[in-house]
């Protein structure tokens, strides 16, 4: 419990309807529990005890959204904070004029982690409004399709989401440790780990690839083009920004300056949520053994796909 309860004692209560006021009390809530039970099972899934809850997943299907919402949908670990500021920076760009907004702490909204109560009170959050969700596209909200509402989607080669799933639960003091690379490894290949399958995941969105309201970008193609993904993502969601403000939007973007600024956005859990930002970093724990075995699943998946080509898997696995 030495891990958990020094991050209990960095992180003081707040307003809990922030990052920060929930973390402390989430912390607080993880310091108390067994490793076993900080995961639970819902519908055949595991997920996070102190993140979600059984009533928060069955409360889900109530929210209701808008056509304007910026929404973004991805598996965890995939970059899905990375993208969400970048959303949120999108959002302020396009609202003020003035070009003096500044990040505070962050007000990221996961869907599965608001309780029916936060969810009605989303309800007076003014346009356009920035969440997101690890959710499986079949337990999205009706809403969400009756309202048309866009959806950015953002997926990682599985190799480097791996191994950055198993760090963030390594060092996240809101789940439980693994005994080593290996136990994590076979989990996730089998999909015992939270929210399920990678591979599961990513089926489901193949299918929805061409509608009108997806759009599908990669972590790998943000690191390659910043600027360039900014400019996809703001004009998918039928916004206007200027060269000038994509191009401040890329430099706060950016992951060493989201990693420098991590302590005003998300306190000391940025150290968590901004580990390395590389890619590639799956060669320094799968073995050969591994790396085939992911092949192989990769290629039984998604291999000749729009998804698999847009992932370029031989390219970066």
């Amino acid at each position: 419990m030495e891990r958990k309860d020094s991050e209990v004692a960095k992180v003081k209560a707040g307003d809990p309807n922030t990052f920060q006021g929930r973390l402390a009390e989430m912390l607080e809530r993880a310091s108390n529990l067994q490793p076993e039970d900080m995961m639970f099972r819902y519908k055949g899934v595991q997920y996070p005890t102190v993140l979600t809850s059984v009533e928060n997943l069955q409360a889900l299907p109530t929210f209701e959204a808008r056509p304007e919402d910026m929404l973004t949908c991805s598996y965890p670990k995939c970059g899905f904070n990375w993208v969400n500021q970048l959303l949120g920076d999108i959002a302020s760009a396009s609202q003020n004029e003035s070009k003096d907004w500044k990040a505070g702490p962050s007000k990221v909204k996961l869907l599965e982690f608001e309780n029916s109560e936060r969810l009605e009170l989303m309800k007076s959050d003014p346009s356009p409004r920035v969440y997101g969700t690890h959710t499986h596209y079949d337990n999205l909200p009706p809403s969400i399709f009756e309202q048309k509402t866009k959806m950015l989607v953002v997926f990682r080669n599985p190799k480097d989401n791996a191994v950055s799933y198993y760090h963030f639960h390594q060092n996240n003091p809101l789940l439980p440790n693994f005994v080593s690379w290996d136990e994590f490894f076979k989990k996730y290949m089998t999909g015992e780990v939270g929210w399920g399958s990678y591979f599961d995941y990513a089926l489901v969105w193949e299918k929805y690839i061409d509608n009108e309201n997806v759009m599908i970008i990669t972590y790998e193609e943000l690191k390659e083009n910043l600027a360039g993904g900014i400019r996809k993502i703001v004009e998918f969601f039928n916004l206007s920004l200027s060269d000038e403000d994509i191009q401040l939007v890329a430099k706060r973007g950016t992951f060493q300056a989201m990693s420098d600024n991590s302590h005003v956005t998300h306190s000391t859990f940025g150290k968590v949520i901004f580990r390395k930002g590389m890619v590639g970093d799956w060669r320094n724990l799968f073995t050969e053994e591994q790396s085939q075995e992911m092949d192989a699943k990769f290629e039984a998946c998604l291999a000749g796909t729009k998804l698999g080509l847009k992932l370029k898997y031989d390219l970066y696995c």
